[in-house]
């Protein structure tokens, strides 16, 4: 069993930037591909973007440009930075390590952007 830990949610005005970070446990950290999905009420919970274990990224369209995953093998550490933060990308964030073809979340955190 892998555990997934998000920190850094928090409240920020339009424009703002935040960087969220998550730990995933594990010796083979290195190996694993990790994600991060939002959601928000009523909506199915969505890819943000990912980073291989090469560390290539890949990012939905409407974060493009403004938030950058970033990973620390060394301390098995996952970050999103957001920038230009805009009022829709409110939702709960969640990491996501991709074992294999086994997922495993944390429990999210919450993001609000709001003036």
């Amino acid at each position: 069993q892998v555990q997934v830990v998000e920190s850094g949610g928090g409240l920020v005005q339009p424009g703002g930037s935040l960087r969220l970070s998550c730990t995933a446990s594990g010796s083979m950290f290195g190996t694993y591909n990790m994600a991060w999905y939002r959601q928000t009420p009523g909506k199915q919970r969505e890819l943000v973007g990912l980073i291989t274990s090469g560390g290539s990224t890949v990012y939905t369209d409407s974060v493009k440009g403004r938030f950058t995953i970033s990973r620390d093998n060394a301390n098995n550490m996952v970050y999103l930075q957001m920038n230009s933060l805009k009022p829709e990308d409110t939702a709960v964030y969640y990491c996501n390590a991709k074992i294999q073809l086994l997922g495993f979340w944390g429990q999210g955190t919450q993001v609000t952007v709001s003036s």
